[in-house]
């Protein structure tokens, strides 16, 4: 048996409580890994919502958590990039499996070698982050030296990344934060830096290249003002547009849908000169190596701003939430 944190049900009253589960079997492209730690993400507090119910597919009761660092302690007969005892690190996110456990599943895809000057409360903080970067800046954007990027909310966990990573591909990056992390995100390597408190960073910025939207509300729209032609606006937060609709295979109302709450951004976009698109991370351990490379050779440093014992996981859901988060929040597995 194992102890994990499971959602029993959907709703503002989402029931999420711990529970001793069977340990899970694998199969045989899967590895079992014991959880050292496990990064948490926003998502971790939307999806008990029932906010991704139309596009995550859960079989609820379901494990919780997409992040986590550990050690293998069974290999499926198909895996042969890993062996039992191997330090690991994953993200699990839209897989249906969930890292809150004591034991997770990993499919030997997601997975990657844990970066070996960094402990496993380090690595936990790293997957969702460093896979969304990555895909947006290199993979979607293919940023090149000295084009310009704007991260907002270079204080929390992705922004901290993203400014990283983007300043390891040559590019100059503005953002947005608050008066008492100016010096934080001087520290990451953000050129243009916005007290959001004193200014308003659309009538401050301009030439940029791509806008990567992290946060919710008006700030994508306004954002289209600093941009140049042919630049790129890469959505975390939505709205999801057709494009996503089709890649996942949705139905034909969920496409229309989609399409109908996406149309007035990319048209406005279009208006500018400029694309829009909505990201959805997707687990991907042949990326995650080379984000570990980047770690390993110090071009990029976690940035951690607490850590809660697994016994406080629901403490530490509640703290993230509230928004104000200096890099990562993870939780730790305390191992005897």
């Amino acid at each position: 048996m194992m102890k994990a944190l499971v959602l029993k049900r959907y709703g503002k009253s989402a029931q999420l409580e711990f529970a001793e589960l069977p340990r899970p079997t694998i199969k045989s492209d899967e590895m079992l890994v014991e959880v050292h730690a496990a990064g948490l993400n926003p998502v971790d507090n939307m999806i008990p919502t029932g906010a991704f119910k139309p596009i995550l597919k859960f079989q609820l009761p379901a494990t919780m958590g997409s992040d986590l660092a550990g050690v293998v302690v069974e290999v499926g007969s198909r895996v042969t990039r890993f062996k039992v005892g191997d330090a690991i690190f994953a993200s699990l996110f839209d897989l249906g499996i969930g890292s809150l456990a004591d034991f997770a599943v990993v499919p030997e895809r997601a997975a990657a070698l844990k970066p070996a000057n960094l402990d496993f409360v380090e690595a936990a903080s790293i997957p969702m982050v460093g896979l969304t970067a990555w895909q947006a800046l290199r993979v979607r954007a293919d940023i090149q030296p000295g084009h310009k990027v704007f991260i907002p909310a270079g204080s929390g966990g992705i922004g901290t990344f993203a400014i990283q990573l983007a300043k390891h591909f040559g590019a100059k990056v503005g953002t947005t934060t608050s008066t008492g992390n100016l010096d934080l995100v001087k520290r990451l390597g953000a050129d243009e830096i916005i007290d959001y408190k004193k200014q308003a960073f659309e009538q401050t910025l301009q030439g940029y290249d791509m806008v990567l939207g992290t946060v919710r509300g008006d700030g994508i729209e306004k954002s289209l003002q600093i941009l140049k032609p042919d630049s790129q606006v890469i959505s975390l937060v939505g709205p999801p547009d057709a494009a996503f609709a089709r890649k996942r295979g949705m139905n034909f109302v969920l496409k229309c849908l989609f399409g109908l709450l996406s149309s007035k951004i990319i048209r406005r976009a279009r208006q500018r000169g400029a694309a829009y698109s909505f990201l959805f991370v997707r687990a991907d351990g042949r990326q995650l190596s080379q984000i570990s490379k980047l770690l390993e050779a110090g071009h990029i440093r976690p940035v951690i701003d607490r850590v809660f014992p697994f016994a406080q996981t629901l403490e530490a859901l509640a703290y993230l939430e509230q928004g104000r988060a200096k890099g990562k929040v993870v939780v730790q597995m305390l191992r005897a």
